[in-house]
């Protein structure tokens, strides 16, 4: 049984709305290692359909990713922020929507100054899920991502991870895969999943 921390809630208001929040690389589009152009965002198969399914059943979508790219300095926040608009905008082509997209640009051993710390923001950290608490009266029924990270920001959350083979998920160690609540062929399964469980 998953319970949601009441430290995450608290402080939300009245018309607080549960969230699912997902992986951008490996989970959405296409994981090609430090994506810096938007020409190179490819959609996984599905992706707007299962994103589709969530919309439909009126949770939030919040995407989070890591992006220590930038501070390991391949490429620039803006950099990221063009390559979140195109994946927003090929999503929204075929009427998918996301209520948000959150990143860490940070990673303790950049080399970028002001990017090289540890910080909260940065899955399996929740700062994120702060975040986007604060902002948009989201609390979070689900994770679903491809890595480690992912799985383990849905414990630290106390809600249900689901890991999706795309990506790295067919890579992750037997120990990661033990530790979600459901191991998903690709986001629109684990949409299903979600759908059917919380629904």
């Amino acid at each position: 049984m998953f319970i949601i921390r009441r430290s995450m809630t608290k402080n939300l208001p009245k018309q607080a709305k549960p969230a699912v929040f997902l992986d951008r690389d490996g989970t959405i589009i296409v994981e090609k290692g430090y994506l810096a152009n938007p020409d190179d965002v490819e959609l996984i198969a599905g992706a707007t359909e299962a994103i589709k399914i969530l919309n439909a059943a009126e949770y939030l979508v919040v995407v989070v990713s890591n992006q220590s790219g930038v501070a390991r300095g391949f490429f620039t926040e803006d950099d990221v922020k063009r390559v979140n608009e195109r994946m927003l905008e090929l999503l929204s082509q075929s009427g998918a929507h996301v209520d948000a997209v959150y990143y860490c640009p940070h990673h303790r051993d950049g080399v970028v100054p002001k990017y090289a710390i540890d910080c909260e923001c940065r899955k399996p950290g929740l700062g994120m899920i702060k975040k986007a608490a604060l902002e948009l009266g989201a609390y979070p029924i689900a994770v679903v991502g491809d890595r480690e990270a992912d799985v383990r920001l849905a414990v630290n959350a106390s809600v249900p991870g689901i890991l999706v083979l795309t990506g790295y998920g067919e890579r992750q160690p037997d120990e990661v895969k033990s530790m979600a609540a459901f191991i998903a062929a690709d986001l629109l399964e684990a949409a299903i999943w979600i759908e059917e469980r919380f629904g």
